[in-house]
């Protein structure tokens, strides 16, 4: 968890002024964790502190907010009527471009309460950007500390038909998940792409295997079995965490003798999951789009990954 910078910067970028929520502090319990964060604008909003009265009250008043910064407290159960019977407090910011230019690229740091930095917070930056541990979000002595978020995960997407905008819809919103979305032209994509979501048209998309971060996870999606059967060549001969293509067992049976002949091993050839998903939700893309969705979540999983990365 931590300060998604990018983001806001994008949000921003489409909606003007944008309003950031986040939980500041809590005692008992909440809905949502110190550092979760949604972003208001005049007629829309994203990401959510626990959903409910708590957050339908913030984004109305995150609507007519004038002060740059106001910190707001609130006991869920008598003030909210809400089951979850703790107190939290709602730290909501305004941004523009020129307020979002002055940030941090690191840990952002602000008064909320004090305007002299305390000897608590800086000691807790000096040490974070001495030793390189970032510090968890959290609300000390009349400042805000948040980490700048960085995703922890690469994630590949390799086409953008309806597969590929289906998989798109679906994990974008996930913390923790950067995204490259790959396909042969710009007129592959949608008008509108998520935010944080990185737009990739190539005319020759497995030139840019060799650009991916040796940890990044790959989902082959695209319209050309050739072009399915030449990234999966590609990514063979570069390091990844997890490669899956989509297809039926007939498709991959054909793939693994192709690929064979390519020169890769039966070992190596292993490494490509086929097919992906949950071939019992159906064949509808957001039902295929549900099932990858689960397998890349399931920890079990991603920690086998990371093993076999570091092997």
């Amino acid at each position: 968890m931590g300060f998604d910078l990018e983001v806001l910067r994008e949000t921003v970028k489409t909606h003007g002024r944008v309003t950031r929520v986040v939980i500041a502090s809590l005692r008992g319990s909440s809905p949502r964790e110190v550092g979760a964060a949604m972003l208001v604008w005049e007629d829309g909003q994203t990401g959510t502190i626990g959903g409910g009265t708590l957050e339908f009250q913030a984004a109305d008043s995150a609507r007519r907010q004038d002060a740059a910064r106001i910190l707001s407290h609130h006991a869920l159960g008598p003030d909210l009527g809400q089951c979850c019977g703790g107190a939290v407090s709602l730290l909501s910011e305004v941004y523009d471009a020129a307020a979002i230019a002055e940030l941090d690229q690191e840990i952002i740091a602000r008064p909320v309460a004090e305007a002299v930095q305390p000897i608590s917070v800086t000691r807790l930056l000096a040490k974070a950007r001495g030793q390189g541990v970032l510090p968890e979000p959290q609300l000390i002595d009349g400042w805000m500390i948040e980490p700048v978020h960085r995703p922890a995960r690469q994630i590949w997407i390799w086409g953008a038909g309806h597969v590929g905008r289906a998989m798109v819809d679906v994990l974008a919103p996930l913390p923790d998940l950067a995204i490259t979305w790959v396909d042969t032209g710009a007129g592959r994509f949608p008008a509108d792409v998520p935010a944080g979501v990185t737009v990739l048209p190539a005319a020759k998309p497995a030139e840019l295997v060799r650009h991916a971060p040796p940890e990044a996870e790959h989902l082959v999606l695209t319209y050309s079995h050739t072009l399915d059967l030449e990234l999966c060549n590609r990514l063979l001969s570069h390091s990844f965490a997890f490669a899956g293509l989509i297809g039926s067992a007939t498709k991959w049976a054909r793939f693994r003798s192709r690929l064979a002949a390519l020169g890769h091993s039966p070992a190596l050839i292993s490494r490509i999951t086929c097919p992906i998903g949950r071939p019992d939700l159906g064949k509808h893309p957001q039902m295929i789009a549900v099932g990858v969705a689960a397998e890349l979540l399931q920890p079990a999983q991603h920690e086998t990954r990371q093993k076999d990365m570091s092997a």
